[in-house]
C-alpha cells in the first residue's frame, strides 16, 4: 500500500505544482494549456457594418432572439447553423442589413456570455483541485504516520486509505474533465467567427 500512496503523493504534487506555476501570472487559476483570452474582441470576428443600437435591441426582436438561442446551442451542428443564417437573411428582403446586424449582435452577446461562464467554471474547478491536492498531500502524511505508529490502529489505517483512494479518484476524474472543457472556449470562438463570416457574406 505504501508504494501506491507514494505514487498518489507524487501525482498530486506534480499536478498541484503545475497549477501553482500558471503559464500567465495574470491568471493563476487558469488550468488550460491554451492562453486565456478573457473576452472576444468584436473587431476580431466582425468586419461588417457598425452594429450601433443592434447591440441592445436584438433581444426585442422575437424572431432574432429565438434564432440566436438556436444558433448558440453547441449541439446544433455548425453547417446546420450556417444554413439557418442564410435562410433567415434570404427572407429578410429590405430589412436584410438591419436583421444581419441584430443577429450578429445577439450571437456576439450570447456566445461571449457562454464563453465567460465556461471560463469562470474552469477557474472554480482549478481552485477546488488545488485545495484537493493540499488535502490529499496532508492525508498521505497522516496515513504514513498511522502506518508507522506502535501500536498500529489497522481500522484507522484502512479508513484513511479508502478515503485517499476515493479522493484521488475524484481528483483524477476532475482533471480529465478540465482537459476536455478547456477546448470549449476555443470552439465557441470558432463558432462565432464562422457564423459572423456567413452573415457578412450574405450582405455582400
Amino acid at each position: 500500500m505504501r508504494s501506491g500512496l507514494s505514487t498518489v503523493a507524487a501525482l498530486v504534487l506534480a499536478l498541484s505544482g503545475a497549477a501553482a506555476h500558471a503559464a500567465d501570472p495574470r491568471y493563476p487559476d487558469w488550468p488550460c494549456a491554451q492562453a486565456k483570452v478573457p473576452d472576444i474582441s468584436l473587431a476580431a470576428v466582425w468586419a461588417g457594418p457598425a452594429l450601433d443600437d443592434a447591440e441592445t435591441r436584438w433581444k426585442d426582436d422575437t424572431k432574432v432572439s429565438a434564432l440566436v438561442s438556436k444558433l448558440s446551442a453547441r449541439k446544433i451542428p455548425l453547417d446546420e447553423a450556417e444554413k439557418s443564417v442564410k435562410e433567415f437573411l434570404a427572407g429578410s428582403a429590405s430589412d436584410k442589413t438591419a436583421n444581419a446586424k441584430l443577429l450578429f449582435a445577439g450571437l456576439f452577446d450570447t456566445l461571449n456570455g457562454q464563453r465567460s461562464q465556461v471560463m469562470n467554471g474552469l477557474e472554480r474547478v482549478s481552485r477546488k483541485q488545488r485545495d484537493a491536492a493540499d488535502r490529499i498531500r496532508e492525508e498521505t502524511i497522516q496515513l504514513q504516520a498511522l502506518q508507522d505508529a506502535t501500536p498500529r490502529d489497522d481500522a484507522k489505517v484502512e479508513a484513511l486509505s479508502n478515503q485517499l483512494v476515493w479522493e484521488t479518484r475524484i481528483f483524477e476524474d476532475r482533471r480529465k474533465v478540465v482537459r476536455f472543457v478547456c477546448e470549449v472556449p476555443t470552439s465557441i470562438d470558432q463558432r462565432l467567427f464562422a457564423l459572423g463570416r456567413v452573415i457578412q457574406q450574405e450582405l455582400e
